[in-house]
């Protein structure tokens, strides 16, 4: 059985008398992918912030490899293992796709000559080698998401989390988003958390899933167990009104 990577342990976020989360509780399983489902003000985005430690709780735990990281600034998560990708994409506009790449290494202090052979490799993991010298404010949409995934692929994450990874990308562009998803799990050994709108995508990604509403879990389970529940369903699937 597959040991647990991330745990939260009832967490409660309150944002002076909104209550964005209450007594939340969530396992995350080693090199398995967890979805986290829920119509919009669900508190998804959220929890998703408390995992990256962009939100502290008000109340609860973020157990990480076995440790407590409740207290961690987000730039101590990465030091730990835990990466980000964002719904929209912030690349430095004026960079090279390549340069993108090594400034997150350089940020952990690699030489420049090694930081700039390894930020080759991941670039061209996603599939970026014949843009590499390209400024970043060049690329389109998809190839934004995929230099996202470079950069978070450079700072060596055991967790990567990802917010609306195919958001905003055309649609013959996703299979191959979600085979680079796929790859990073199977031949880097990343765990992921991803927040998707896209059911299609989620199939396509997720083992496990927890639905939220209203800050609170609703159910939790399997990927294919969760999306049976009746209001995934409604909401997702078209089945009556949300």
């Amino acid at each position: 059985m597959l040991a647990d990577l991330l745990s939260i342990e009832k967490v409660t976020v309150a944002f002076g008398g909104i209550v964005a989360l209450k007594d939340v509780h969530l396992s995350v399983r080693d090199g398995k992918t967890t979805a986290i489902l829920g119509p919009n003000g669900a508190g998804k985005t959220t929890l998703f912030n408390v995992i990256a430690g962009a939100v502290s709780p008000t109340s609860g735990t973020v157990v990480f490899q076995g440790e407590d990281v409740t207290a961690q600034s987000p730039s101590k998560r990465c030091h730990f293992g835990i990466a980000r990708t964002f719904q929209i994409t912030q690349p430095f506009g004026g960079l090279t796709v390549l340069e993108n790449v090594m400034v997150a290494l350089t940020a952990k202090a690699t030489p420049m000559k090694q930081a700039r052979a390894e930020a080759a490799s991941y670039v061209d993991f996603v599939g970026l080698s014949a843009k590499a010298d390209d400024p970043a404010r060049v690329l389109s949409t998809g190839q934004r998401k995929r230099l996202e995934l470079a950069r978070a692929l450079a700072t060596k994450p055991r967790l990567l989390l990802l917010d609306e990874v195919t958001g905003g990308v055309d649609r013959p562009s996703i299979p191959e988003i979600l085979n680079l998803i796929r790859r990073m799990r199977e031949e880097r050994g990343i765990t992921i958390v991803v927040v998707e709108h896209n059911m299609e995508v989620l199939f396509g990604l997720a083992d496990d899933a927890i639905f939220l509403n209203r800050g609170e879990v609703v159910v939790t389970g399997t990927m294919a167990a969760v999306a049976e529940h009746d209001s995934v369903r409604r909401i997702y699937l078209g089945d009556g009104d949300a």
